[in-house]
């Protein structure tokens, strides 16, 4: 029987406001969240870690190890002969490739990306470099790294070249993930706006903020699964922005996904399959594939691709970590876009670990059981 290390960061449990078990705390839409309403935003609910580990259940047993301090002594006294990881970490630039770091100093294998991709993907501004030295289309961009270097830029960068010669532009902290500073007020109309919206990223976040050029075109989001020229795009999922409230703007931030979007009243914010020409899905296919096989994304992701003025599909971010909600009325863009492709929520997360089993040589053996209960495969998109 395979013994399947399953590691993981599970959210506290707040009372005030929000769904149960995230981290969402009642505010004004119209306010920034408070500094501390988003700190777990990454992790994951009691839900969905009981959920991924009825799935990895179907090839064995499964040994639940929370990422925390604990974590190398259990990885060393239990020994599994994988681990599936899911960690997003807290502390530090490189806090999503601490479990694969551990796992690969006890030469355990596991699911997922390496620690360098992790680590690369987990930086917005070194994403884009790498991206952009491979010819992979993303939005211009300057960091601001502290207050002294915003005052710089802004007193120096003035030529028609400059991204700030230019407006509206967009800001966000450099080494955040699930929207964590990620609001209306980052997108910014004029010298001021971004002034003032610089500086508090900074404070708040204690890290780099990213400016970017704001594309105004249409925004999709697109899973993949597989390793190398295998490697397959789920059905895109297109963002709806006129599902948000009256005046919002066409972001899918914080206020998006933790304030607007309750169980009461959900937003219809994902269209998948999204209704696109086949050029233009061929297009993001390819630009998608091309990050995430540059970038060395394994077994899984989800990349966000937004388009230019001109229609040209660029590249986002990229989450090697992607988020797997359970529930089909929650907006998780990855357990949709396989749904549409006739993937239940087990299947996919039994199809990354089996990517991973495959990748590394490890044996997977199915209960005999859950193999009778499990529907014939299914064969995503070409």
């Amino acid at each position: 029987m395979t013994r399947i290390g399953f590691a993981y960061n599970q959210k506290p449990e707040l009372s005030a406001g929000g769904r149960t078990g995230t981290a969402a705390i009642d505010h004004r839409p119209d306010e920034e969240p408070p500094s501390t309403a988003d700190v777990y935003a990454e992790w994951d609910s009691a839900e969905t870690i009981d959920a991924v580990a009825s799935a990895l259940s179907a090839f064995g047993d499964v040994i639940r190890i929370e990422a925390n301090e604990s974590l190398p002594e259990r990885l060393r006294a239990e020994r599994p002969d994988i681990v599936f990881n899911i960690a997003e970490g807290l502390h530090g630039t490189n806090r999503e490739a601490h479990v694969p770091a551990i796992c690969e100093f006890f030469a355990i294998p596991y699911s997922g990306s390496d620690p360098f991709t992790l680590s690369l993907c987990l930086d917005k501004a070194r994403t884009k470099d790498f991206l952009r030295a491979h010819g992979v289309p993303n939005a211009r961009f300057a960091v601001i790294e502290d207050e002294a270097s915003l005052t710089r830029l802004l007193a120096a960068e003035m030529g028609s070249d400059s991204i700030f010669s230019k407006f509206p532009l967009f800001v966000k902290p450099i080494h955040e993930g699930s929207s964590k500073g990620i609001t209306e007020r980052n997108f910014v109309r004029d010298r001021d706006e971004l002034e003032a919206q610089a500086r508090f990223l900074l404070t708040t976040y204690d890290q780099p903020v990213i400016t970017e050029e704001f594309l105004t075109g249409a925004e999709f989001t697109c899973g993949v699964l597989g390793n190398g020229a295998s490697a397959q795009v789920l059905p895109l999922v297109g963002m709806n922005f006129e599902s948000l409230p009256e005046g919002a703007l066409p972001i899918y931030g914080y206020e998006a996904k933790w304030v607007w979007d309750t169980p009461d009243e959900p937003l219809d914010i994902f269209e998948c399959p999204a209704r696109v020409s086949p050029a233009l899905q061929r297009s993001i296919e390819d630009v998608v594939l091309r990050a995430y096989r540059i970038l060395g994304c394994r077994d899984w992701s989800r990349i966000d691709v937004r388009l230019d003025a001109n229609g040209t599909p660029n590249i986002v971010e990229v989450n090697p970590l992607p988020g797997i909600l359970p529930n089909p009325e929650d907006n998780s863009c990855l357990p949709k876009a396989a749904r549409a492709a006739g993937l239940g929520y087990d299947e996919l997360i039994q199809s990354a670990l089996r990517h991973a089993a495959e990748r590394t040589g490890v044996q997977l053996r199915t209960k005999r059981r859950a193999a009778a209960r499990r529907p014939s495969p299914v064969a995503l998109p070409v």
